[in-house]
């Protein structure tokens, strides 16, 4: 699985999870992959171009963005978005709750096209899709 964090979350986020599934999952921040400020089309467009990624953002903005919105549901990549309490909590509860949500990422992953978008619950291991 290639998963992509975005700017609006702590690289130590992404970094960290990229140490512990290496070679298992390619996990990478945004800032390591594009530098800073890119834009969000260019990212989505991208990604999407090199297939399927999973994308996991704290930028609900994308989810209410008419044009962003548009170009992630026409794209290849899957989207898993922080509830906005979870977005508000401090990095290692956002850090502790995408590790134990990570098996249900990974199963939705697999049941869903490109385009999909969920969000990512604070307490339950429910996800509802956006």
């Amino acid at each position: 699985m290639k998963v992509l964090f975005d700017e609006n979350l702590s690289i130590r986020i992404a970094r960290s999870l990229g140490a512990l599934f290496e070679g298992e999952h390619e996990v990478v921040h945004i800032r390591d992959r594009f530098g800073t400020g890119v834009k969000d089309a260019q990212w989505i467009e991208a990604l999407s171009a090199e297939g399927r990624w999973i994308v996991i953002s704290g930028d609900r903005r994308i989810t209410r963005n008419r044009a962003e919105h548009a170009a992630f549901r026409a794209s290849h990549l899957i989207g898993f978005f922080l509830s906005k309490g979870l977005y508000k909590s401090p990095v290692i509860k956002q850090t502790e709750r995408i590790l134990a949500l990570w098996p249900t990422i990974e199963a939705q992953s697999g049941l869903v096209q490109g385009g999909a978008m969920f969000e990512l619950p604070m307490k339950s291991s429910r996800l509802s899709q956006i």
